[in-house]
């Protein structure tokens, strides 16, 4: 299961953090001239956030984030679990990309680690033993503070105590609030057993089956790095500067010779203005995500020469890996009528409910808007006989695709009439590949994004056998009289063609692009990144986020 899952690189550009200290600068001419910073952070999200604040843990260390997003201030779907999806959507919050056309095409707040067999397999690739999976459990548990859920629900046999973590930071928990399908889903998994077979933590290193969904969520609000990692008490710190609404346009080399410096970042204020430039004493590290950290490489002039060269852009180092290898999930979700009216959709199409459900939570955290919108997960591998001979899986043990239940349509309009069931479906072992490349040579202009979703026949043969499995686990006995059948399109969808069919028409992205300044072996030629996620080839540039991850042993 590729480590997507890890960070949320793309869903938004938030910065979670309050408006009341000094050292959260809105304005880039806010930033100090009489300070030299040893380290510049382009990016304040999942991984820049966790780097910011173990940096700064040595007050000898000054430390300075760039990021291009705004505060959090006033915006209630940044604290709300139920309303999360809304900051994936196009929103003044998000990066607001659009892909190439996919040829196999017409934040959930979900917490996965992955499987032991993913870690292993990058500690194999990388021949570097620190990122297998018993040297990355024990930091696992070090970031994570169990919490109990919103309604202290008593949570025996539906989580693993011992893999996790109850000191950390970033908090963790189950749902806080009853849904009305819980108990038949978990009768469905003693019904149908096997592939959904009960699995009491799927965070344990063996993901296999369907259990329990762990979300980030503490208290009925949103957990995220910021409110973790830049929490007022870390906030106070006198050598930390947090900059929003700074967006960087390049890093900038300082020093010539065999392994040249980029020590210089390049950024001006998000909406526009003149460019200003700092210098790192000792390194800029990028945060920027999947996308956004080939982009600032590529316009850098780190990359391929040649394709460089061709927009004009001056090549200071021949990296051709920087931008490819992007691997992401595919999604379809797939409908079917539930004869009852106690689902999301009976809540969204009602103001006055929905203002009820968020008085509720205002008042005492306790409601339907302290989850987000599900509470099951399943991981699944496919039957032997349809893996190919270079499985995209890490192992015997990792699944191919994902199940996700939900008690109603998920983010997005409802249908006028209906209420629903919702199973979707997501390749989490793809072996598809995309890329992260140049329009032009103006930093500013949005990059060219190709997700290289379902592009191989081998990842449309798992989404199409995810929704075959999908559609067994909802013939259970335990759904019997509440399911009318399937909804929409994806009720013309009987037999592999038209499956197919309803895929292509009906899939999307998950939002977890990985891989795009891949790490290899120190001393290698190919790749971007090296096991300590040092840029090869210069000195002073760092990269500290999902793009470096591997996600095949090709």
């Amino acid at each position: 299961m590729c480590v997507v899952r890890l960070l949320a690189v793309i869903s938004s550009s938030l910065l979670f953090a309050s408006l009341s200290h000094a050292a959260l600068l809105t304005e880039v001419s806010d930033i100090p001239s009489n300070i030299k910073f040893d380290f510049v952070i382009v990016g304040g999200g999942n991984a820049g956030n966790v780097v910011a604040n173990r940096l700064s843990e040595n007050d000898q260390v000054n430390v300075l984030v760039l990021e291009a997003g705004p505060s959090n201030e006033g915006v209630i779907a940044s604290e709300v679990p139920f309303l999360a999806p809304e900051l994936t959507q196009p929103s003044p919050f998000d990066w607001n990309y659009t892909t190439i056309p996919q040829p196999g095409l017409g934040d959930w707040l979900v917490y996965t680690r992955g499987s032991s067999e993913d870690f292993d397999r990058c500690a194999n690739v990388t021949r570097d033993q620190g990122w297998s999976w018993s040297n990355i459990l024990p930091y696992f548990k070090k970031s994570e503070k169990w919490t109990v859920p919103a309604d202290n629900h008593n949570t025996t046999g539906q989580f693993n105590p011992a893999v996790h973590g109850f000191r950390g930071e970033v908090a963790v928990s189950l749902a806080g609030f009853p849904s009305p399908i819980d108990q038949r889903v978990l009768e469905a998994t003693s019904q149908v057993g096997h592939d959904f077979e009960f699995n009491v933590d799927f965070n344990s290193g063996k993901p296999l089956g369907l259990g329990w969904a762990q979300t980030t969520i503490k208290d009925g609000v949103r957990s995220s790095s910021a409110t973790a990692y830049l929490a007022q008490q870390f906030m106070r710190r006198k050598n930390l500067y947090v900059v929003v609404n700074a967006q960087v346009s390049r890093v900038l080399q300082t020093s010539y010779g065999k392994h040249s410096a980029f020590r210089g970042v390049e950024f001006r204020k998000s909406c526009g203005g003149p460019l200003t430039t700092v210098t790192a004493t000792k390194e800029v590290i990028l945060s920027a995500g999947t996308v956004g950290t080939p982009h600032i490489l590529l316009n850098s002039g780190i990359g391929d020469s040649k394709s460089l060269k061709a927009l004009g852009i001056k090549p200071l180092v021949d990296l051709p890996d920087v931008g490819q290898n992007l691997a992401d999930h595919p999604v379809v979700g797939n409908l079917w009528l539930a004869n009852s009216t106690n689902t999301f959709e009976t809540l969204r199409r009602s103001e006055s409910l929905e203002d009820d459900a968020l008085a509720q939570w205002q008042t005492n955290k306790t409601g339907p808007y302290v989850d987000t919108i599900l509470d099951h997960i399943g991981f699944v591998r496919l039957n032997e006989t349809l893996v190919v001979k270079q499985d995209p899986a890490a192992g015997p043990n990792s699944p191919h695709y994902e199940v996700i239940v939900s008690n109603g349509i998920p983010p997005g309009p409802s249908p006028a009439t209906g209420n629903f069931l919702a199973v979707t479906t997501i390749v989490v072992s793809p072996s598809s590949r995309g890329s992260i490349s140049l329009k032009s040579n103006n930093p500013f202009d949005a990059p060219v994004i190709d997700p290289g979703l379902l592009k191989t026949d081998f990842d449309k043969l798992v989404m199409r056998e995810a929704i075959k499995g999908a559609s067994r686990f909802v013939q259970a006995p335990a759904w019997s009289g509440y399911l009318v059948g399937p909804a929409g399109a994806f009720a013309d969808a009987v037999d592999d063609a038209s499956i197919d069919s309803y895929v292509a028409n009906n899939a999307g992205t998950l939002f977890h692009p990985v891989g795009t300044s891949s790490m290899t072996p120190k001393g290698t030629s190919n790749g971007v990144t090296d096991p300590d996620l040092l840029v090869k080839k210069v000195t002073g540039l760092r990269v500290v986020d999902v793009s470096v991850l591997v996600c095949s042993s090709d």
